[in-house]
């Protein structure tokens, strides 16, 4: 008789203690604000992540028009060693100084 009515009070006491359990996990340092805190990093990492896949994508475009276009290659050549075709004028602008 003592038996059967301690029964039921373990299993309430054992889910009551599972409730409490679970419910200090969830709430806790490493419960559900810790779980969204990661999903916030991992999508800051993903943007990061197109966006630099984005700037590989232009310079692969880049370096592939630099190989097979002349007029790209000379452009940068002219660019880069500040260099001009015969007969092209160059304006030399003075530095504004800035007001104070």
């Amino acid at each position: 008789m003592l038996l059967n009515f301690l029964r039921p009070i373990a299993a309430l006491a054992a889910l009551a203690g599972l409730g409490a359990y679970a419910t200090l996990m969830l709430r806790g340092p490493q419960g559900l604000s810790a779980l969204s805190e990661k999903h916030r990093e991992i999508r800051s990492i993903e943007d990061q992540n197109a966006d630099l896949q984005r700037d590989i994508e232009t310079k692969k475009a880049r370096i592939d028009r630099l190989k097979h276009d002349t007029s790209a290659q000379e452009l940068e050549i002219r660019k880069r060693l500040k260099m001009q075709r015969p007969g092209d004028t160059q304006f030399v602008l003075p530095q504004q100084e800035s007001a104070q």
